[in-house]
C-alpha cells in the first residue's frame, strides 16, 4: 500500500486532533508503544493462575493473548514503516536519553506472546505452538542480549545523562534478558529432546545473570538519586513502579528455572546440581519477594503523592502494569510452590489490582490514540 493510500484509509477511520496528517502516526511512532503489549500480555498470563477462579478466567486470558499478538503485529508494522519512510528521524532515537530505553519493551512484549504460546497455544495448536514459541524465543533472546549491551553503550558514548535526571527507565533495556530467561524456563520442559531442554535451561540461567546484577546496580544508583534529588517530574510518575519489574522477574525466573532444574539436570547426570538449583530458586525467590514488597509499598506511597498533585497521562502509565504483573506472577508461583495460602491470597489481590490498572490505562490509551495526542515522539519533537 502506498503512503497516500494509507493516508486515505486512516482519514476515513479516525478523526485527527493533535496529528496534522495520518503519516504523522508513522513519523511519530516510537518504541514506547510496545509497553502496551507488555502490560496486556502479563495480564493475560496472570489471569489463569488466580487461585480458585483461574480456570474460569482462562478464556479471558486467551482472548487478551490473541489481541496482544495483533497489537504487537500492528506496532511492529508501524515501527518498520517509520524506519522505511523516515529513516533519518528514526535514527534520532539512539541519541535520546529516554526514548532509546524503550527498545527493551520490544523483546519484553514479545516474551509475553511466547509464554502465551505455551499456556494458551499448546491446547489450541499442539506441538506447532511449541515450535513457534521456540523460534520466537531465540529471536527474543538475541534482541534482549543486544538491548542489554547496545543501549548502555550509547549511554556511555553518545547520550547526555545526569544523576538528577535519572529515572527507573534505565532499567528497561537491561531487564529484557531476565524476562527472556523466565520465558526460557517456561518453554524448556515442553521441548522434545533432553539436550535441547538442557541447552535452553543453561542459556536461561546465563540470561538471568546477564540482567539481574546490572539491574540491581541501577537500583542502587536510583535510590541514591531519589534521596539526593527527590522524585522525578510528574510525567515520569509511573517510573516508580519500574523497579518492581527486575525484582519480580528475578524471583519468577529463579522459581521457574529451579522448578525445571531437577529433571533437566538429572538427565545429564547432574542430579545434585538440579536439587541445589531448585533450593536456591525457592530461597532466592523468597528473598527477592521480600525486597519487592518493600519497593511496592514505597511505590504506592509515591504514587499517592503524585496523584494528589495531578499526573498527566502518557504512554509511561503502562509502567503501572507489567512490573506489578510480574511481581503478581512471582507471588502466585510462590503460593503454588510452597502451598502457602498467604501467597495465594496476596497474589489474588494483586491480580485484581493489575486488572484494574490495565483497564484504566488501556481505556486512556485507546482514547489518546484515537484523538491522536499520544503520537508524539520526543526525539522528533525536540528537533522540530
Amino acid at each position: 500500500m502506498s503512503l497516500d493510500a494509507f493516508s486515505d484509509v486512516m482519514d476515513g477511520l479516525r478523526p485527527l486532533s493533535r496529528v496534522e496528517h495520518p503519516r504523522e502516526i508513522i513519523r511519530q511512532f516510537a518504541p514506547n508503544w510496545f509497553a502496551a503489549t507488555m502490560g496486556t500480555g502479563i495480564l493475560a498470563l496472570v489471569l489463569p493462575q488466580v487461585p480458585a477462579i483461574g480456570p474460569s478466567l482462562c478464556g479471558v486470558g486467551q482472548a487478551l493473548w490473541m489481541a496482544n499478538i495483533a497489537l504487537f503485529a500492528v506496532f511492529s508494522m508501524l515501527y518498520a514503516a517509520r524506519w522505511t519512510l523516515f529513516p533519518h528521524e528514526a535514527r534520532q532515537v539512539f541519541g535520546h536519553s529516554v526514548v532509546s530505553m524503550f527498545f527493551g519493551t520490544i523483546p519484553m512484549g514479545l516474551a509475553t506472546i511466547i509464554n502465551g504460546f505455551v499456556v494458551f497455544g499448546l491446547p489450541l495448536f499442539g506441538d506447532r505452538a511449541i515450535a513457534i514459541a521456540a523460534a520466537l524465543w531465540l529471536a527474543d533472546a538475541a534482541m534482549s542480549l543486544a538491548c542489554g549491551v547496545a543501549i548502555p553503550y550509547l549511554m556511555f558514548t553518545r547520550q547526555e545523562h545526569s544523576i538528577d535526571q535519572m529515572s527507573a527507565v534505565w532499567l528497561l533495556p537491561v531487564v529484557a534478558a531476565e524476562v527472556a530467561a523466565a520465558s526460557g524456563g517456561i518453554l524448556a520442559p515442553h521441548l522434545a529432546s533432553a539436550s535441547t531442554q538442557f541447552a535452553v535451561l543453561s542459556a536461561s540461567y546465563a540470561l538471568w545473570a546477564y540482567s539481574v546484577p546490572v539491574a540491581f546496580g541501577i537500583l542502587s544508583i536510583l535510590v541514591l538519586r531519589m534521596a539526593l534529588h527527590k522524585l522525578p517530574h510528574s510525567s515520569m510518575a509511573a517510573s516508580s513502579w519500574l523497579a518492581l519489574g527486575p525484582i519480580g522477574t528475578g524471583a519468577l525466573g529463579l522459581l521457574v528455572l529451579g522448578g525445571d532444574a531437577p529433571a533437566v539436570f538429572a538427565a545429564h547426570g547432574l542430579a545434585s546440581v538440579g536439587a541445589v538449583a531448585q533450593g536456591v530458586g525457592v530461597i532466592g525467590a523468597l528473598a527477592l519477594w521480600g525486597f519487592g514488597l518493600w519497593w511496592m509499598l514505597l511505590a504506592v506511597m509515591i504514587t499517592v503523592r503524585y496523584f494528589r498533585e495531578g499526573v498527566p497521562f502518557n504512554l509511561g502509565w503502562w509502567g503501572y502494569t507489567f512490573p506489578l504483573g510480574v511481581y503478581t506472577a512471582a507471588t502466585l508461583k510462590l503460593g503454588a510452590t510452597l502451598d502457602l495460602a498467604f501467597f495465594a491470597v496476596v497474589g489474588a489481590l494483586l491480580a485484581a489490582a493489575l486488572a484494574a490498572a490495565w483497564a484504566v490505562v488501556a481505556a486512556l490509551t485507546i482514547e489518546g490514540g484515537w484523538n491522536g495526542c499520544l503520537f508524539v515522539c520526543p526525539c522528533v519533537a525536540a528537533k522540530t
